[in-house]
């Protein structure tokens, strides 16, 4: 069978790139080069590519991984996402990825091409625990591995931090202007976070580099949208048969997909709104929405699943008490939520009861399970405090944190950074107060729910039925 690439003829139901990708030439570095970015960002600039041509060619970065970036070489760039749902499947050949890079191989490529000027954007999707953040102080997290490289050795860094502050700094050296930061993780507020944290690294470095990223840079704030499982065996023989060729590279996706924009670059940018991307003047509404509707359900689902032997989770909202637990949670993260410009919240909600439902997207509780220590403080933790402020309950959220620590306390290998913390707790819970040695755990909760003696013990009769 022939291996995808730019020669191979493609059937007529298959989406092609409308532009001449021989033509294109780099202007965004992206770090990150997993599922997630290939079926969302670079989908949205291959349609922004097609509407309006210009130098936008993506250059995907992995910072640990190579096979992905010699299956893209091999491959010409080239790979498929295939769009499924109840009404069928539609595949699409995505050629915005110029250039695949790795930073166990290519740092020094990586790094004078972050220099180069044709590099107007970077943009990232590293997960939220590889950013080196300490939401305790808001700052770098002194202890996190990369932190600790990139600071003891900062020319020939190792994070993503790192390598976004050794960029600028070569620009900076050379009279150059900065190249637009865009983070497109479930951070909250995730432009202002990487700014901070590139302006503490660069001041340790250089306080010079420091001001002049402070004045000169740009750092818009973004919300991505789309569930993208973990491409298995079937996804590759499901493109094979839609392409009539071999794709290591193919993904399977959800026809749905969102990007919402803070209007600020420094040097244009794509057009991305040829592909529904919204840009907006803040963020934040729609970020919240997303992270607590949307991913609080998720999780919440996830260790469900974990706790009840239910592999995906379609299967978890297709247990109708599940599915009303869902929408029970929905209903308490609404009181939380200002108004979002554009969204009717109601449907919003039906519409991701649909989306969980997909009976295409073969989407893992195990998957979605991972680093529960990075994601909870966001989707269920924050929104708790704010409850508990209004003089509420917050007992949906209380759910949701049992739930997790029942997950913990069940499952012998977690996929988390704190796993050792998390499972040292586990080990410890006492009948009498079985969440006790997880809000002992330095940072993991906010201090208004440690100290909250009623909300723990909600947690705690939560987790005696669980």
């Amino acid at each position: 069978m022939q291996r995808l690439t730019a020669s191979t003829p493609l059937p007529a139901h298959v989406i092609k790139p409308a532009y001449d990708r021989a033509s294109l030439k780099p202007g965004i570095v992206h770090i990150g080069l997993g599922a997630f970015h290939r079926a969302h960002q670079a989908v949205y600039t291959d349609a922004a590519l097609a509407e309006e041509f210009g130098n936008w060619g993506i250059v995907g970065v992995s910072l640990r991984s190579v096979d992905i970036v010699h299956d893209l070489r091999a491959q010409d760039g080239l790979y498929t996402v295939i769009a499924r749902s109840a009404a069928g499947d539609s595949a699409r050949v995505v050629g915005s990825v110029v250039q695949g890079l790795s930073g166990t191989e290519d740092q020094e490529e990586i790094l004078s091409l972050m220099a180069d000027p044709a590099i107007r954007i970077v943009t990232m999707t590293v997960t939220e625990k590889a950013y080196g953040y300490d939401p305790v102080s808001g700052g770098l997290d002194r202890n996190h591995q990369a932190v600790v490289a990139d600071l003891a050795n900062p020319t020939a860094p190792v994070g993503v931090i790192g390598y976004i502050v050794e960029g600028l700094a070569r620009r900076h050296a050379a009279g150059l202007p900065p190249f637009t930061v865009l983070c497109c993780d479930n951070l909250p507020t995730n432009g202002r976070i990487v700014r901070r944290l590139t302006i503490e690294m660069a001041g340790s470095r250089d306080p010079a580099l420091a001001t002049w990223i402070a004045g000169e840079g740009a750092f818009p704030c973004s919300m991505v949208d789309r569930i993208v499982p973990a491409a298995t065996e079937e996804t590759r023989a499901r493109a094979e048969k839609l392409l009539g060729a071999e794709d290591k590279l193919a993904l399977d996706t959800e026809p749905f997909l969102q990007w919402v924009i803070e209007d600020r670059f420094l040097s244009g940018r794509p057009k991305w709104e040829a592909g529904g991307a919204l840009f907006v003047s803040d963020v934040e509404p729609y970020e919240k929405m997303k992270l607590r509707l949307l991913n609080g359900s998720h999780s919440m689902m996830a260790y469900l699943g974990q706790l009840h032997g239910l592999t995906y989770i379609r299967d978890v909202i297709a247990v109708p008490e599940y599915r009303e637990r869902v929408r029970r949670h929905m209903a308490a993260v609404l009181e939380t939520l200002d108004p979002v410009p554009g969204i009717y919240l109601s449907a919003y909600q039906d519409e991701l009861i649909e989306r969980f439902s997909n009976p295409g997207i073969a989407h893992l509780t195990r998957q979605v399970a991972m680093d529960g220590s990075q994601k909870l403080p966001q989707r269920i933790m924050v929104p708790a405090v704010e409850e508990l402020t209004q003089g509420k309950d917050a007992s949906a959220f209380a759910y949701v944190s049992a739930v997790w620590m029942a997950y913990l306390m069940k499952i012998s290998d977690i996929n988390d950074p704190r796993a050792a913390e998390l499972k040292a707790a586990a080990a410890k819970a006492m009948p009498n107060d079985p969440s006790a040695p997880f809000f002992a755990i330095p940072g993991l909760f906010p201090q208004a729910l440690v100290e909250n003696r009623a909300w723990r013990a909600l947690v705690n009769a939560e987790l005696e039925k669980l």
